[in-house]
């Protein structure tokens, strides 16, 4: 069994086994337990390399979309959401060094928190798509459920742009979130352009050492990762991206995986690949209990 847990379906074809990992894992947390797994972790592996960690999974848009949808990319089918989590949903202005953050928060923040999830989105986001309960498929809606269920808290900012200013928000943001919860582990998962943001965090003094993982999805690299803090602490990376994205070339990010992967030592690095994937296919096809339940387990 590899890393991310790949299991055998009756039939024979590979799937998406959420939450299991290597016995005697180095980091070993509470696992986040199943939410619609049999709607959302039933995704057919089409190949696995590198003891699990880079994982061919198969797409198709006519059933993965059209058939997933009652309205195409807008509104998902019922049974895909749970619409009980609004109620631990509040949209908030947060005081930061940088100036005051708006951000949805879902989930009730206390010295007991678990972990600290945000998303941050592309150009041309902003805070509301990261707690739309119909789009991409309902995987939001689910991401909501899993971390608050899990004794987390999820948070969707916004910010001022993809720069300097944007990048001190959210490090302030991090900062004002893990005083109230010091034992928080802080996963920070960026779409697209975000993660610009993403990879300037890892180099912010404050951010690097606060930020215990990564997920990039369909979204870009930075060859300087390497010389910052957060790579020194060994803050695992999850990788999640489309073959076919017109944005950001998945050749140019699967060389920043192998690249990751040949650091001396190892590095806790995990690639998704989605065959016939576009652009926004991770944000809906990205299994968060297995990316947060990796994440987690591999937190330095």
């Amino acid at each position: 069994m590899g890393v991310l847990g790949i299991s055998l379906r009756p039939a024979g074809a590979l799937v998406l086994a959420a939450g299991l990992f290597c016995a005697g894992a180095a980091h070993a947390q509470p696992q986040l337990q199943p939410f619609k797994d049999d709607l959302f972790s039933a995704q057919t592996v089409l190949k696995s390399a590198d003891g699990g960690n880079y994982l061919i999974l198969d797409y198709n848009e006519m059933r993965d979309i059209n058939g997933r949808d009652t309205i195409v990319e807008k509104r998902v089918q019922d049974k895909y959401v749970s619409l009980k989590i609004r109620a631990q949903q509040k949209d908030v202005a947060v005081p930061t060094a940088a100036g005051v953050v708006k951000t949805y928060q879902v989930g009730k923040l206390t010295p007991q928190t678990s972990m600290i999830v945000l998303y941050l989105h592309g150009k041309g986001g902003n805070r509301h798509q990261g707690v739309n309960d119909f789009t991409f498929g309902g995987n939001f809606n689910r991401l909501k459920n899993l971390v608050v269920q899990g004794g987390g808290v999820y948070l969707a900012p916004d910010f001022s742009d993809f720069a300097a200013k944007g990048t001190s928000e959210i490090s302030g943001l991090i900062a004002a979130m893990k005083q109230q919860a010091p034992r928080a582990k802080v996963i920070v998962t960026c779409g697209s352009a975000g993660g610009v943001l993403c990879w300037q965090l890892t180099a912010d003094a404050t951010a690097a050492q606060q930020i215990d993982g990564l997920a990039l999805l369909g979204s870009l690299w930075d060859d300087q990762f390497r010389k910052s803090v957060a790579f020194k602490r060994k803050v695992p990376v999850f990788l999640s991206h489309g073959s076919r994205d017109p944005v950001f070339a998945i050749d140019s990010q699967e060389a920043f995986y192998r690249s990751l992967r040949k650091t001396k030592g190892g590095y806790p690095v995990v690639m998704h690949r989605y065959e016939s994937g576009n652009h926004g296919t991770p944000i809906r096809m990205t299994d968060w209990r297995v990316a947060l339940n990796w994440l987690v387990s591999k937190a330095p």
